[in-house]
């Protein structure tokens, strides 16, 4: 289990989203152009229903890894991050769905970023074992 660099309520304040909203609890590595970020999924999130982390949980819990990547990046320079949307999701593959108290690690690496508008890789793991991997393009808000 890597270490924790930043737990659950400093990843809460560099992220838009707000609880119920949070699909990331904490953030176990990060570089100019990769991170990796966690999740422990409990039975009140709103993307948990029969026993199962929806789909729509593990696409949002990719997206706010990225979010998660620039909000610190904006931290580490002392500016507020700019609130970002997804641009578009490229071939997201999910293999397996996870449960009531797994805890999910997704693996952001930084494809390319320009003008605002970045392409990532990303791959979540439940326990060493790929359950997910897709592409993301977000845009920054001007």
């Amino acid at each position: 289990m890597e270490a924790i660099l930043l737990e659950k309520e400093a990843v809460e304040n560099l992220l838009p989203q707000k609880f119920p909203f949070v699909m990331v609890d904490s953030m176990l590595s990060y570089s100019e152009t990769s991170l990796v970020s966690g999740f422990n999924i409990k039975s009140n999130n709103i993307f948990f229903d029969n026993n199962t982390f929806l789909e729509a949980g593990l696409i949002e819990h990719m997206a706010q890894s990225v979010a998660l990547h620039t909000g610190y990046q904006f931290f580490l320079r002392n500016e507020t991050a700019p609130t970002g949307y997804i641009g578009s999701i490229k071939e997201i593959e999910i293999k397996k769905l996870p449960k009531i108290n797994d805890t999910i690690q997704s693996a952001v690496t930084i494809l390319q970023e320009f003008a605002g508008i970045t392409l990532v890789n990303i791959v979540t793991t439940l326990n060493n074992e790929e359950i997910a991997n897709g592409q993301m393009k977000t845009v920054l808000a001007k």
